[in-house]
């Protein structure tokens, strides 16, 4: 580990879920391989705080492809004045595949902060929904319960690095909290993103660790 982990800091699980992993409808390149470097992480209590998102939406959601007649996955569309990536059906309320990850152990996980269960807005960060159609972003709560704990460092990891995790780490920055992206426990949908993606974390200052646990 490059420094000491501050009593202050969190670790933020995005969306460890079997839906992104392989196998799962929204699987994300080499999803898996992130699980037991996390596990390590939890068991070790390397952090004081942890916080897992879970995507966790309606059937029907907006951001599905099946909800668009003649559209297909990946698909943009215009949505409230933004573009909006259309998705296979994932992480649909209480399927397997929107479960939190079974080889985790979530007793070791301190708030489950579930987002995208407005069947009209989409929800990539933990910390605010997509545009709604009032051209806003409504917040979760992740911020104040980070804040009511004194956390003021996240060290953020899971799936997918170029779209939930980024969008985390974008709102973290922009709420004023010290930002790690763990890349080694992140994976993307697709490793095309990783340039753009390692650019923009770069432009936000996120400081971005390379194997910062080993599981033994």
């Amino acid at each position: 580990m490059r420094h000491p982990i501050s009593e202050r800091a969190a670790l933020i699980l995005v969306d460890v879920q079997p839906d992104f992993m392989p196998g799962g409808s929204l699987a994300c390149h080499e999803g898996d391989a992130i699980v037991p470097g996390i596990r390590h992480l939890l068991e070790k209590r390397v952090f004081r705080y942890v916080v897992a998102t879970q995507d966790w939406h309606p059937q029907g959601h907006v951001s599905f492809a099946s909800s668009h007649a003649g559209r297909k996955p990946f698909d943009r569309i215009p949505l409230y004045g933004h573009a909006q990536t259309l998705w296979p059906d994932h992480c649909v309320q209480g399927t397997p595949g929107a479960a939190l990850h079974p080889a985790i152990n979530h007793s070791l996980v301190d708030k489950i902060v579930r987002k995208g269960s407005d069947p009209k807005v989409d929800s990539y960060s933990g910390f605010r929904e997509n545009y709604g159609p009032h051209g806003t972003r409504g917040p979760t709560d992740l911020a104040e319960w980070l804040r009511s704990h004194g956390v003021d460092e996240l060290y953020i990891c899971g799936l997918a690095r170029d779209v939930c995790v980024l969008w985390t780490a974008q709102d973290a920055v922009g709420l004023g909290f010290k930002t790690h992206v763990l890349w080694d426990l992140t994976r993307p949908v697709t490793p095309d993103t990783d340039i753009a993606t390692r650019a923009r974390l770069d432009q936000l200052e996120v400081d971005v660790l390379e194997a910062i646990a080993t599981p033994a």
